[in-house]
């Protein structure tokens, strides 16, 4: 009896089971010359941040809220302490410190470690009790 070779007359041929990479590489290629033309035509934002502006002259009266690190709230009048006191009586302890001064600023300073929240706090219970100028007092250094 003959032998019996497979059919096609040969051997099989197997699949390639390796992913061809050249068409990803010119895909990769193309787009990064793509990034690299158009990159300086890209304008950037310019962020215009807020400054702290000189005062031409000094307010008649300056009421500062401090408040401590312990949510604890003292109140200065013009640099010198005139006590502690709570967030119940601090409008009317910062009322009676302006002693009629409308326009007069009251600003509020705290310690790097109190929360944000607490500061927050201070400045809506002020606003809402009708004290007109409320802000924030920054320390520069140099």
């Amino acid at each position: 009896m003959p032998a019996v070779t497979p059919r096609g007359g040969g051997s099989r041929r197997r699949t390639i089971s390796e992913i061809n990479m050249v068409p990803f590489i010119d895909v990769m290629l193309v787009l990064l010359i793509i990034f690299m033309v158009s990159a300086p035509l890209i304008t950037t934002g310019v962020v215009d941040l807020p400054t702290v502006g000189k005062a031409s002259s000094k307010p008649d009266r300056v009421v500062e809220v401090v408040v401590g690190t312990d949510d604890a709230l003292k109140l200065r009048v013009d640099g010198k302490d005139q006590g502690s006191t709570s967030l119940n009586r601090l409008v009317t302890d910062v009322q009676s410190a302006l002693q009629g001064t409308e326009n007069a600023p009251v600003v509020i300073s705290a310690d790097k470690a109190v929360k944000y929240e607490a500061v927050v706090r201070v400045m809506d219970l002020l606003r809402r009790g009708g004290v007109q100028r409320v802000g924030l007092l920054t320390k520069t250094t140099g």
